[in-house]
């Protein structure tokens, strides 16, 4: 098997609009580069999501990113899936925000989707998380972490940010929306596969490797 590419500059584009991800991000590859400037900030264009899996939907907005700044670049594909509504809202996470991206809105669909489908407020879940690493080349590595947990109702918590006040992670009693931003980078499905991409692609700055 061929080892993953490695990142070695010190400026990687964080492919994203969404200001919670980017402050999660950032946070999780300070040891890692030195300037981390997001798509927004540069005024990158959001590329359709097309892709049918988070996997395929972090790769094609990296690949994007790295494209059209001619800069290594990290994507994030994440969301809330629900047995209980089929996967639902999955893929379309964000969707379900509305093109305001009010996730208080997208909370409250997840609410009644679940009150019509006679399912307990406190239903099974898990977050998952696809982080794709591109180059400007077209390479990319990419890696998938999950965390289980249930739903709560109503939301609790000021931290984090998207479904995180109606999401408990196994073995806790808080919502990630409770839980400091420190704590949640250990546990998240987000940290989970940047451990993974860390393992695979990067070394601390001050490093011989």
């Amino acid at each position: 098997m061929t080892a993953p590419r490695r990142f070695t500059g010190d400026r990687l584009v964080i492919a994203t609009h969404n200001a919670g991800k980017v402050r999660e991000i950032a946070a999780l590859l300070a040891p890692y580069a030195k300037h981390f400037p997001s798509a927004g900030s540069l005024g990158l264009p959001e590329p359709a999501e097309t892709g049918l899996t988070f996997r395929q939907n972090a790769e094609l907005k990296a690949k994007a990113a790295a494209k059209a700044s001619n800069l290594p670049a990290l994507a994030d594909d994440s969301g809330l899936i629900i047995p209980a509504l089929g996967g639902k809202p999955g893929l379309h996470s964000a969707l379900w925000a509305g093109p305001q991206k009010d996730f208080a809105f997208a909370m409250q669909r997840v609410h009644h989707a679940l009150i019509l489908s006679d399912a307990p407020e406190s239903s099974v879940a898990c977050f998952t998380c696809a982080l794709s690493l591109a180059w400007p080349d077209g390479h990319a590595e990419t890696f998938e972490g999950i965390i289980s947990g249930a739903l709560t109702w109503p939301p609790r918590g000021e931290h984090g940010f998207g479904y995180d006040p109606i999401f408990i992670p196994v073995s806790d009693t808080r919502t990630f929306a409770e839980i400091d931003h420190d704590a949640k980078t250990r546990i998240s499905h987000r940290a989970t596969a940047f451990r993974q991409l860390v393992a695979g692609c990067f070394a601390p700055k001050d490093s011989p490797c």
